[in-house]
């Protein structure tokens, strides 16, 4: 522990004396401000105004708003979006650990297969959902074709289904990232953790739930943050698997955004949309990393 506190010593000093770090972040910050800042300042604005994206722009107060509020499929899209967040995460986060783990051996044939598992987040999302679209078509699909009857369902024609679908291919997709932080994460725990635990006789099951989870609880958190914020923002591949249906069984609010600004041309009412997703994202992270504490390299060198 006195190295590494002699090493944020340090870090603060030169930060305080050099005068340097400080611009060195002044390009981030430049690019955070063109790309995310000010177009968010401009989705606020509209948010109080009324635009087909033909016409004028008119100011209308607080009525895109009202409008969005009291409509009745709000709730419904909320819904929706915080199932796929939450199913997605359960079903994501186990997967994404254990391949973690696995792949974070260095035989030979791991690294092989982490370039297998990593192939899915190289496709685009509307070239993963025409394919599996194909693949799942009752007539002209996988099922059809190989014979297999329980395949042939109407996998997107029917609510749930289409809904299991959709949960499905998004943690396809994702998967392998997250698989690769956390194989990042157990590299940088201390080996001496585990012949500590060997000397004593600890099996490899009892290893991973008393050290390697353990040790990984921030890199939990980071990778929890990122999946439950992006999940925020599934449209293009819910948008060509699905369209949002059946009915609005998978009508996302990300989804349902486009289809007001761009479909009903309420540019005013779609950007009012955005600003919710802005604040539940910022309400989502502030939470996560309230959960995660305020020092996030404890986890990893409490055995130090």
């Amino acid at each position: 522990m006195s190295a590494i506190t002699a090493r944020r010593t340090s870090s603060a000093a030169v930060s305080r004396g050099g005068g340097v770090l400080p611009w060195l972040a002044l390009p981030a910050l430049v690019a955070f401000a063109v790309f995310a800042l000010i177009p968010l300042i401009g989705v606020l604005l509209l948010s109080f105004t009324s635009w087909d994206t033909l016409g004028e722009i008119q100011l209308t107060g607080l009525e895109s708003w009202r409008q969005v509020l009291t409509d009745p499929g709000l709730p419904h899209a909320l819904w929706v979006t915080f199932l796929i967040m939450l199913l997605s995460w359960g079903f994501q986060t186990p997967a994404s650990i254990l391949i973690g783990v696995f792949l974070a051996g260095h035989q030979r044939y791991r690294e092989l297969l982490a370039v297998l598992y990593f192939i899915p987040l190289l496709l685009s999302s509307a070239a993963i959902a025409i394919t599996f679209k194909a693949l799942l078509d009752p007539n002209f699909g996988i099922g059809a074709g190989l014979g297999l009857d329980f395949l042939t369902q109407d996998w997107l024609g029917e609510p749930g289904l289409a809904f299991g679908v959709v949960i499905f291919v998004v943690s396809w997709q994702y998967i392998p990232f997250h698989s690769l932080l956390y194989q990042g994460g157990v590299r940088q725990i201390p080996r001496s953790l585990y012949e500590a635990a060997e000397l004593d006789g600890a099996g490899r099951v009892r290893m991973f739930f008393s050290i390697t989870l353990p040790q990984l609880k921030y890199t939990i958190i980071t990778s929890s943050t990122l999946m439950l914020v992006g999940s925020l923002t599934f449209f293009d591949l819910i948008f060509v698997l699905t369209e949002g249906g059946p009915g609005d069984a998978t009508r996302a609010l990300a989804l349902d955004m486009y289809k007001r600004g761009f479909q009903a041309n309420l540019m005013g009412a779609a950007c009012v949309i955005g600003v919710i997703l802005v604040l539940v994202g910022l309400a989502l992270a502030m939470l996560l990393r309230r959960i995660g504490g305020r020092d996030p390299y404890a986890s990893q060198l409490e055995g130090v």
